[in-house]
C-alpha cells in the first residue's frame, strides 16, 4: 500500500474521464490488442490536428499497449514536442472560465502519455534530462478546486509520482532543485483526497533519499511548513484522512524522526490526534501502520534523549 502503480493511476483517470462530460466519454476503448503497426499509426496521427484528439485518447486509455508504448513515444520524431505543445495550450486559459472539459481531457490524455514515459526504465531519465517536469508546474501551482483543475493537478502529480516511485537520488536531486516541494505542499492543502495522497507519496519518496531528509531538516521553515500541512490533514474531522493517506503521512513522520533536530521540532508540531483514540481506531487493524506509529514515538523519545511524559503515555496505550 505504500507505493502507487501505473495501473492504479490509470483507473483513477478513467473514473474521472467517465464523468467529465466531454466528448471523450462517448469513445469506447478498443477491445482488441493493437499491433505495433496500429500503435505507430496512432502515434503518427498525433501530428495531424484533425486526428490528434482521437489518437491521444486511444493511446492513453488502452492498457494493453502501455508496456512498450514509452520507447515508441520517445523515439518517434516530434511526438514529445507535440505532447508538450498540447499541454501548454492549457496555460492560456488557466485563469479563465474557458478551461472546459473537452480541452482538459485533451491535455490530460497527453499527460497520461508522459506518465507512461516517466514509468518506463528506458525513458524515465530522458524526461529529467529534458526538464519536462517544469511543464507540469503551472498545473500544480493552481489554487482552484474546480473539477477540471483537479483533473490537471492529479494527472500532473501522477507523472512526478511515476518518476519518484523508483528510489533514484538523481531524480530527487532534480526535483528538489526545481522546487517541487512547495508545489506538493500546495496540492496537499488544496487538492482533493486523491491529489493529497499522491502529493504526500511524492514527499515520502523524496524523504527516503538522504538529500531529501537534509532538505527538510536543515532549515526550520521547511520542516515546519511540511509538518504544518501534514498536521492539518491529520487533524481533519472524523473520517479524514483515509487510511491510505494516513499511512503515507506516517511514513513521512517516521522518516523525519530519523533526524534528532526533527525530534526536537515534534515537541511542538506533532498532531494532537496521534495521542488520542481517533488515529488508533483508524489503524488498529493495520499492523504495519501501528508499527510505524510506535516507531515514531520511540524515535522522538530517544531523539530527545529521554521519554517525555506525553510520549510515555502514548506508547503505553498503543496495542502490542
Amino acid at each position: 500500500m505504500s507505493n502507487f502503480s501505473f495501473a492504479e493511476w490509470s483507473n483513477l483517470l478513467d473514473q474521472w474521464g467517465a464523468s467529465s462530460g466531454s466528448s471523450n466519454a462517448d469513445h469506447k476503448p478498443e477491445k482488441a490488442i493493437p499491433t505495433t503497426t496500429s500503435v505507430e499509426k496512432l502515434i503518427k496521427e498525433i501530428e495531424n490536428p484533425l486526428t490528434r484528439e482521437h489518437a491521444l485518447f486511444a493511446l492513453s486509455r488502452n492498457r494493453e499497449i502501455r508496456a512498450n508504448l514509452a520507447p515508441l513515444l520517445w523515439n518517434s520524431t516530434g511526438t514529445i514536442y507535440l505532447l508538450l505543445e498540447e499541454i501548454t495550450t492549457a496555460y492560456r486559459v488557466m485563469s479563465s472560465p474557458d478551461l472546459v472539459a473537452r480541452a482538459t481531457n485533451n491535455v490530460c490524455n497527453a499527460l497520461v502519455l508522459l506518465q507512461c514515459v516517466a514509468s518506463h526504465p528506458d525513458t524515465r531519465m530522458n524526461l529529467i534530462k529534458a526538464n519536462v517536469p517544469y511543464y507540469l508546474y503551472p498545473f500544480l501551482e493552481a489554487k482552484n478546486k474546480e473539477k477540471q483543475y483537479e483533473y490537471l493537478r492529479l494527472t500532473s502529480l501522477g507523472i512526478i509520482g511515476a518518476l519518484v516511485k523508483v528510489d533514484n537520488a538523481e531524480i530527487v536531486h532534480f526535483l528538489l532543485q526545481s522546487e517541487i516541494v512547495p508545489l506538493c505542499l500546495r496540492c496537499m492543502e488544496v487538492g482533493n483526497e486523491l491529489s493529497k495522497t499522491v502529493a504526500t507519496f511524492i514527499i515520502q519518496k523524496i524523504l527516503v533519499q538522504d538529500e531529501g531528509l537534509r532538505y527538510f531538516c536543515s532549515f526550520a521553515e521547511r520542516f515546519f511548513a511540511l509538518t504544518r500541512v501534514m498536521g492539518t490533514m491529520v487533524d481533519k474531522p472524523v473520517g479524514e484522512p483515509s487510511l491510505r493517506l494516513l499511512k503515507h503521512i506516517l511514513r513521512c513522520y517516521v522518516r523525519l524522526s530519523d533526524c534528532p533536530r526533527a525530534c526536537d521540532g515534534f515537541k511542538i508540531s506533532l498532531p494532537s490526534k496521534f495521542r488520542d483514540a481517533t488515529i488508533l481506531n483508524l489503524i488498529r487493524d493495520d499492523s504495519e501502520a501501528l508499527e510505524w506509529l510506535r516507531q515514531l514515538f520511540v524515535n522522538i523519545a530517544t531523539g530527545n534523549r529521554g521519554s517525555p511524559p506525553l510520549i510515555e503515555e502514548t506508547l503505553s496505550i498503543l496495542p502490542s
